[in-house]
């Protein structure tokens, strides 16, 4: 009788499809309540996303009996990351290019406006700076979110894993053990 191994990639492809819907909602109703891009409840994206990892994580260790190793307990939590990262860098790059372009032009207004507060640059370099921003925002904002998620995720991952871990000990049997038969009748 084969036994199917758990996988971390389950939960974690679950948890980061989840985070990607989540993230979804959450941009689009930061645009539709107009809330300024410089605020500081960007940053409420990161809530879900460690909330998901952790579930990653606690759901990764229930398929394994309730057992879960340091290592096992980050490699979940750090592919739930990697998933995610990818899942929404395909959305910020599919927002940014065809679904909501016009932030595009607001994030490079308030820059502009940043770069000109802090009057260190001149208007040619501003010029110069924003025309090479705004060609390219969408391939450097994508990319951003990959290593940012993964980075992320892997600092979130080794915290978690220490709170998550339980290993077996040398004397529990696994439930799906099955004692060796022996083949010398006279044993």
């Amino acid at each position: 009788m084969d036994t199917k191994k758990a996988s971390p990639s389950q939960p974690a492809i679950k948890w980061a499809l989840i985070n990607l819907i989540t993230s979804v909602v959450i941009t689009y109703a930061f645009q539709f309540l107009n809330v300024d891009q410089t605020s500081s409840l960007k940053y409420l994206n990161y809530l879900p996303f460690i909330i998901f990892l952790l579930l990653t994580q606690k759901e990764y260790k229930q398929q394994l009996s309730g057992y879960l190793t340091y290592g096992e307990g980050f490699l979940s939590g750090f592919l739930y990351s990697i998933y995610t990262g990818i899942l929404v860098a395909i959305f910020t790059y599919l927002y940014f290019t065809i679904l909501s372009p016009e932030m595009v032009d607001k994030l490079m207004a308030i820059s502009r406006q940043q770069m000109e507060a802090k009057g260190n640059l001149s208007q040619d370099q501003i010029d110069t700076g924003m025309g090479i921003a705004t060609k390219y925002f969408a391939v450097i904002a994508t990319v951003s979110v990959v290593f940012m998620y993964a980075i992320f995720g892997a600092i979130v991952s080794l915290i978690s894993a220490a709170v998550f871990k339980n290993e077996r000990s040398a004397f529990d049997i696994p439930d799906d053990y099955e004692a060796p038969k022996s083949s010398d009748p006279t044993v």
